[in-house]
């Protein structure tokens, strides 16, 4: 996410909803719930306990008329451990009926749990299907500074963005970026109408009700908050990249500039990103453009970042392809890890910069460190109001200081180990980590092992430091 679209201040209001149960009476149980929550330093309630999930397929039907969504969501899991029931991360929408290995489960909701109780227990290991039917209008979840995430209506559709538990209001899951899975998405929506989501379109077939069903496929692993629906009278470009690497862009109307502007040149960034970084982590590039006005921020949804009107700045469409590496391919294992998306995402910005004619990294290093706004507009800012690695809490884990120190924080272990290290370094941690979750625990650790230094001096004053660094 760019900070200069907006601070994401993620912090949402919980919708109370009613609780609803119905469904069949299992036998004894002898399993053991699994936790309402992961514990997440920041977001303790996000995520589900006592399961991964490895595979979404989510069939939608949506239409712009009436805002209403039909889905059904097939999520198949194994148990970690012995499961009397489990919790699924769902808000707003009405559950229709939920199966649990083909027979009927039972169910009740109480805020934003959905909790699930199979006709049988499941065995530690097991491999189960849950399957919930739902439908209903989804509302927006409200961040503390006012911005919306989850399901958003535009002018002519509908985009839902996830960032950080948005993604729970249309559909239901384990919605914690430490759970990752691979996802198919179906959206059918009426004739004129596109429909997008991540990874490669497999097929795109109309019915004789006049409507079509675009199916999506993303056999990479992806956090539920990358996930993404779009829903739109797009215009659509495809393409590839001089390496192979296929491009899939929808543009809304009124938005055309985002052809000929920095956009434009999203072929060229990610063969520059896969210079720089190692190859790119996906099968498909590209962006969904929606009416300008619709989000106050663009978001690094998997493989197609979400922009709210036509980009206008290079280092924007950078810094949301960057993320493509960091955070999405390698993301983090806590909210409290953010800034090793945005840190690496926003020294991106300063690399192409610095290997296009304009100010190099160290130029950026010294204006935030002296307050140059001629370099950067946003070098005046509170960059060192807290450590990168220890925001003081939710309201703050997309702050600048998780941008811009934490870019800062790269510089520096660059200029302590000399480029030859340092890019070694970076190519490094994105392929040994592909596809994976990561701590800051990880990063320091490896940093150290990959290069031979020392850092711990970075460590101290630039990562974990209080004070403004010198």
């Amino acid at each position: 996410m760019e900070l200069r679209t907006l601070y994401r201040l993620a912090a949402p209001s919980a919708v109370a909803l009613l609780a609803l149960t119905t469904g069949c009476t299992g036998d004894t149980v002898q399993g053991r719930p699994g936790a309402s929550g992961l514990r997440d330093p920041y977001f303790p309630r996000a995520g589900n306990g006592g399961y991964q999930v490895d595979h979404y397929a989510l069939d939608l039907d949506y239409d712009p008329a009436d805002g209403r969504l039909h889905g059904k969501a097939v999520i198949t899991a194994r148990a970690e451990q012995a499961l009397s029931s489990f919790n699924l991360d769902f808000s707003g929408l009405n559950v229709e009926g939920v199966t649990v290995q083909g027979e009927g489960a039972r169910y009740n909701r109480t805020g934003n749990e959905l909790t699930v109780r199979p006709a049988e227990d499941l065995a530690k290991g097991e491999v189960f299907r849950t399957e919930v039917d739902y439908s209903g209008k989804p509302k927006p979840l409200v961040d503390v500074d006012g911005a919306k995430e989850g399901w958003i209506t535009t002018s002519d559709g509908a985009v839902a963005v996830g960032e950080p538990v948005g993604s729970m209001t249309w559909f239901p899951g384990n919605h914690h970026p430490g759970d990752k899975a691979a996802y198919d998405i179906t959206i059918t929506v009426p004739r004129g109408y596109e429909a997008v989501s991540n990874g490669e379109l497999r097929s795109r077939t109309e019915d004789a009700d006049g409507r079509t069903a675009f199916a999506w496929h993303s056999p990479e692993p992806m956090a539920s908050y990358l996930a993404t629906a779009a829903v739109g009278p797009f215009k659509v470009t495809t393409g590839r990249t001089p390496s192979g690497v296929g491009l899939y862009s929808a543009v809304a109307p009124g938005e055309q500039a985002a052809n000929t502007g920095p956009l434009a040149r999203l072929p060229e960034m990610v063969e520059w990103g896969s210079g720089r970084f190692g190859p790119y982590p996906f099968a498909s590039a590209g962006a969904i453009v929606v009416p300008a006005g619709t989000l106050s921020y663009a978001l690094e949804t998997q493989g197609r970042p979400v922009f709210s009107g036509a980009p206008t700045e290079e280092e924007l469409v950078v810094h949301e392809l960057a993320h493509q590496w960091f955070g999405d391919s390698v993301s983090p294992k806590t909210w409290k890890d953010m800034w090793l998306n945005e840190g690496f995402a926003t020294y991106a910005e300063w690399l192409w910069a610095e290997d296009h004619g304009g100010s190099t990294a160290q130029e950026y290093f010294e204006a935030f460190r002296t307050g140059d706004t001629d370099v950067d507009r946003d070098a005046g800012s509170d960059w060192y109001a807290f450590p990168p690695a220890a925001p003081p809490g939710p309201a703050d884990i997309s702050a600048e200081p998780v941008y811009y120190r934490g870019a800062m924080v790269l510089h520096r272990i660059r200029q302590e180990v000399g480029d030859e290290k340092f890019f070694a370094l970076v190519r490094g941690w994105v392929a040994d980590h592909r596809h994976g979750n990561v701590s800051t625990a990880d990063f320091t650790a490896y940093a150290e092992k990959k290069t031979g230094h020392d850092l711990k001096k970075v460590w101290d004053v630039w990562l974990y430091g209080k004070d403004r660094p010198e």
